[in-house]
């Protein structure tokens, strides 16, 4: 009996295999309950972000973070399904659970007016493009304080950088203007935010982490790599 006492005891202190006794599942990151756990806990402080949005984005994170990518443990979504007269763009940190930003942010000139139907991966198309990037070095260029970065899928978004896709301050995406036109103004492409924004913005992600910009298209919600 008091060997059967001592194994018990024993499982429970080192664990059964890689799994603890007394493990909660929602503490394993990666994990479906640990997605649920996070996208509740980041729900409560951005009800606007749409929980499958979430959901598909931490997914498309991890997946990332597993290649690497993103030490620093931050995750930035664009929610294109939604109008540029809402805020569809939030920083998160993943690590301590917490969102940084939620602000406005342009989309480009041929991907639609006030929605954007349209996305695109060519040169010269004037479009957004979806999916999932990696933010690269900030630089002061034509629009100002700006930030490069580098689209991870193939076929998806793979020519941003050198279609000079970036984000970048711009007064056409201020919120200020929607109480005029209605609506954004668009880029040629790039992530546009605000530019009393675009400095603490590009401060806080730059440098090696994950962006995904979310669209329901078909053909990448079933084919990308970092969705599966």
């Amino acid at each position: 009996m008091r060997y059967l006492l001592f194994i018990f005891i024993f499982l429970c202190i080192a664990g059964w295999g890689s799994f603890s006794f007394f493990s909660d599942e929602s503490t394993i990151v990666g994990s479906p309950g640990w997605i649920v756990k996070e996208s509740k806990l980041i729900d409560a402080q951005a009800s606007n972000l749409d929980p499958t949005v979430l959901k598909i984005s931490l997914t498309a994170y991890l997946k990332a973070r597993a290649q690497g990518l993103d030490q620093k443990q931050l995750l930035t979504v664009i929610d294109y399904s939604k109008p540029s007269n809402e805020r569809r763009l939030w920083v998160i940190d993943v690590k301590n659970t917490k969102v940084l930003f939620n602000t406005w942010v342009a989309h480009g000139k041929n991907s639609g007016g006030l929605k954007a139907t349209r996305f695109s991966n060519n040169a010269h198309s004037l479009a957004s493009s979806l999916g999932v990037f990696v933010t690269e070095n900030s630089y002061l260029g034509g629009h100002g304080y700006s930030m490069r970065i580098q689209g991870l899928e193939p076929g998806i978004n793979d020519h941003v950088y050198h279609r000079e896709v970036v984000f970048h301050g711009a007064g056409y995406a201020s919120g200020d203007l929607l109480k005029s036109g209605g609506m954004l103004g668009r880029s040629w492409g790039c992530m546009a935010v605000g530019k009393d924004i675009i400095q603490p913005l590009v401060d806080t992600i730059k440098d090696n982490t994950v962006v995904v910009a979310y669209y329901p298209d078909p053909y990448w919600l079933q084919h990308s790599a970092y969705l599966s």
